[in-house]
């Protein structure tokens, strides 16, 4: 999407047009799309520009990625206040695992100035200008961060990029096989094979040590695009696979660690610097399944999103009815989420209440948010994720969530290893005496159960 925009504007500009990185006759960045700004009384411009940056940088923007970068970076008076180091080296290195970036589209060499015809076309050499100019930046913020905020950008990266579907899994698996380039590129790019420099002549360390090179995690995340039903991921799965004998043996292993793996977040921070301009997420990948979670929403009993706002004091009491909401509260917490205060929840909305609700504590709101992974509702359905707010739910005296949690471990979910029946047993006697009433009943099943799958191995046993 970003190259093809870009490809369009550059007739009309030329790469010469932008601002010189480097400092050297010819060399230059590319130009950037103009963004458009819509008024509002309650946005101003610097967080309307911040966010359309960011809805274009989540879907893949590759333009859209570097600008933010720029910004975050404050290096410019106005954008002083948004001085960020973390958030900027997070959108530098998106830009760099992003295809648009490296993938040759131009087939018109570029002629220098005396004539000459260079190997790149013009579009070509001014990306590639913003790549290396990337990789240094990206170095430099890098090489001043502890380690807490490493893993910061690195876990904000992996979010980001999982938020996309199969598209992402399978760059994320580039990035940490080291038959790819740094960030994923092909293994002979130019910038690169700049950043890893010579044994004598290191070129970016910092860069080089973000994402650390090894093949589990290579196979993890292409076996997380298989999941999604992409079949390019499937043939890539199977490559990478045949590549190595070691490689090939990785599959148990790996499957089993994919059926707990979650991201790191449940949404994107929502942290800001000095300008009080929030993170905004504006993950959106959406596919049948989306869609038919979000419109299953209205299956959700409202008072629990409006429990979820009470416990977020929006609101200071909970309402039965979405009517009976005050538009004030409602633009209050769209705010907080760095959305255009409109007054009406919109069905991500609702969600998000959900959502940020159960992050910051609320027992009940990570029960509701357990089930709405258990069924689909709202959200695509994930049993990984659904455990672990059972869990999250269980560790903070939920009768319910204990309940639930045994019949995990009783009858077995797809995504969910380890299961156990020996707990699952020990789970419906803390229930029941938690007092949550299903469970006494509940508990007979599952003994009578185990013991009648018993009897058959016994069976089995004796017929051997």
């Amino acid at each position: 999407m970003g190259v093809a925009l870009a490809a369009m504007i550059l007739p009309l500009f030329g790469c010469d047009a932008a601002p010189n990185l480097w400092g050297k006759k010819g060399d230059a960045a590319c130009p950037r799309p103009q963004l458009a700004t819509v008024a509002s009384p309650q946005f101003n411009a610097q967080q309307q520009e911040i966010r359309t940056l960011r809805r274009g940088a989540f879907r893949g923007d590759f333009f859209s990625q570097l600008e933010l970068g720029r910004r975050y970076e404050g290096q410019r008076a106005v954008d002083r206040n948004l001085d960020d180091p973390v958030e900027a080296a997070v959108w530098y290195t998106m830009a760099l695992t992003n295809p648009d970036g490296y993938a040759q589209v131009s087939a018109q060499p570029r002629r220098g100035s005396s004539g000459d015809t260079q190997g790149a076309g013009r579009f070509d050499h001014c990306r590639a200008v913003e790549r290396r100019n990337a990789y240094m930046t990206l170095d430099r913020l890098l090489g001043r961060m502890d380690s807490g905020e490493q893993d910061k950008v690195r876990s904000r990266v992996v979010y980001v990029l999982s938020s996309q579907g199969a598209e992402g899994f399978r760059t994320l698996a580039r990035i940490h096989d080291d038959g790819f380039g740094i960030f994923g590129e092909p293994s002979d790019n130019r910038e690169a094979l700049a950043a890893r420099g010579r044994p004598y002549k290191p070129g970016t360390p910092s860069v080089i040590n973000l994402f650390p090179r090894n093949d589990v995690d290579a196979y993890l995340y292409n076996f997380l695009a298989v999941q999604t039903g992409d079949i390019g991921a499937y043939v890539m799965l199977k490559d990478f696979e045949r590549s190595t004998p070691e490689r090939g043996g990785f599959g148990s292993f790996v499957e089993s660690k994919a059926k707990r793996w979650t991201p790191p977040y449940e949404f994107y921070p929502p942290d800001a610097p000095g300008s009080g301009v929030p993170h905004v997420d504006e993950s959106n990948w959406r596919d049948e399944a989306t869609d038919v979670a979000l419109d299953r929403l209205r299956e959700l009993p409202f008072v629990h999103i409006a429990e979820a706002l009470t416990y977020l004091r929006v609101t200071p009491v909970a309402v039965k009815r979405e009517e009976d909401l005050y538009p004030g509260d409602m633009q209050t917490f769209q705010q907080m989420l760095g959305r255009e205060p409109t007054g009406r929840l919109t069905p991500i909305e609702k969600v998000r209440a959900i959502q940020y609700a159960a992050v910051n504590g609320s027992p009940k709101a990570q029960l509701v948010l357990a089930v709405m992974y258990s069924e689909g509702v709202g959200v695509r359905r994930d049993y990984a994720r659904a455990f672990y707010w059972y869990s999250e739910a269980d560790k903070q005296g939920s009768a319910e969530a204990k309940y639930a949690m045994s019949t995990f471990f009783s009858l077995g979910m797809d995504g969910v290893a380890d299961q156990n029946k020996a707990d699952a047993v020990v789970y419906q006697v803390g229930a029941a005496l938690s007092g949550f009433k299903p469970s006494a009943g509940r508990l007979q099943q599952v003994l009578s159960q185990v013991s009648r799958e018993n009897r058959q191995q016994q069976r089995r046993g004796e017929y051997r």
